[in-house]
């Protein structure tokens, strides 16, 4: 049978007839790919265009995946305890199976976070906490990683006013006993701050240029390392800030010597301030979040609601309020605003009397 078939297509009539169905069949067949090119071209069309229609229909509902968001310090410390605490929060109020895992990055006096934050892609899926003095000193004393207006202040946390605190073994029982002894010993008061233009860093040269003396600056990752160098007694003094260090003496053996506020902070109403004292030194550290620029204008605004929601949680300011953070809750523009008042004010700070040589 098998040879009948093949005899006949070779054969007279019967191979023609056989070789014009299969010409015709080859040409349905190229009907039908050009048909289905068109359609596949008019799917394609139509998704487009209902891309366009539909706001948000080429892309998935936010957040469809995990939210990094980076500490540029290390664990322990005030600024990722607001930020661990707040995580929930903000968890409940972006809704759905929202997550938000916090990954501290530290190092270079927060330089290394932020410019993590900076460079991440504007997808909302990376937002960070930025402190500032540091977020607004180190581009200005240094070629630093990031910029400023690379940041998209979202919303501020924490106004952290700085303290100097001792061991309570230590022979400093007052800040003029610590300007007494390094006026008579110069360098040898070992100060540990959270970096070169941090707000501890500054504090300490204020204290430093109004005492006329010389004091050793030992920087470390985060305030949480500066307090055990100085539980273990390898530093005298750390300057770190009240909310950390009104904390921090419920359980460790610390003493608080001042806070530089203009007012006794509510965190240690019985700690006097630098300026009672007779030390005219204020500074403070605002902590708050921050997106790379370019965020899509409906993630930001759901980022920035989620954010000024959680914060106003009653649980969450009470846990605010037990672990001493002095919250100061300010709306991106009044954010942004502040730290670019900061930064003309540290500019004209750094003209007259740099703090990094």
């Amino acid at each position: 049978m098998v040879m009948n078939a093949h005899s006949a297509v070779q054969g007279g009539s019967t191979g023609a007839a056989a070789t014009t169905g299969i010409s015709r069949l080859g040409a349905l067949s190229c009907g039908l790919r050009q048909l289905a090119a068109r359609i596949g071209a008019a799917a394609v069309g139509l998704a487009a265009t209902v891309a366009l229609v539909v706001p948000g229909a080429a892309r998935a509902a936010y957040p469809e995946k995990p939210i990094s968001l980076i500490v540029g310090y290390a664990a322990g410390g005030g600024s990722d305890f607001i930020v661990r605490s707040l995580a929930p929060f903000m968890e409940k109020e972006l809704g759905g199976s929202a997550r938000v895992i916090v990954m501290n990055r530290p190092g270079a006096g927060g330089e290394i976070g932020f410019a993590a934050i900076a460079d991440a892609a504007p997808d909302g899926y990376t937002i960070g906490l930025i402190n500032s003095p540091n977020v607004v000193t180190i581009p200005i004393e240094r070629h630093a990683r990031f910029s400023l207006d690379r940041l998209d202040p979202l919303y501020n946390l924490v106004d952290d006013p700085g303290s100097f605190v001792v061991h309570k073994d230590s022979p400093f029982q007052t800040l003029a006993d610590v300007a007494a002894f390094a006026k008579a010993n110069p360098n040898n008061v070992t100060v540990g701050t959270t970096g070169i233009g941090s707000d501890d860093h500054l504090a300490m040269l204020m204290f430093q240029r109004l005492t006329q003396t010389q004091l050793t600056h030992v920087p470390f990752p985060g305030s949480a390392d500066a307090h055990r160098a100085l539980l273990g007694r390898h530093i005298q003094v750390t300057s770190m800030n009240i909310g950390e260090s009104a904390r921090a003496r419920e359980g460790d053996p610390i003493r608080i010597l001042g806070v530089m506020t203009e007012q006794r902070s509510e965190q240690a109403t019985d700690v006097p301030t630098f300026k009672e004292l007779g030390f005219d030194v204020k500074m403070s550290s605002l902590r708050g979040l921050a997106a790379p620029v370019g965020l899509p204008p409906d993630i930001r605004a759901k980022l920035v609601d989620a954010i000024a929601k959680a914060v106003q949680h009653p649980e969450f300011q009470d846990i605010a309020r037990k672990a001493y953070q002095p919250l100061r809750l300010l709306p991106s523009d009044q954010y942004a605003a502040e730290l670019k008042t900061q930064e003309a004010t540290f500019r004209a700070i750094w003209k007259e009397t740099p703090w990094l040589k």
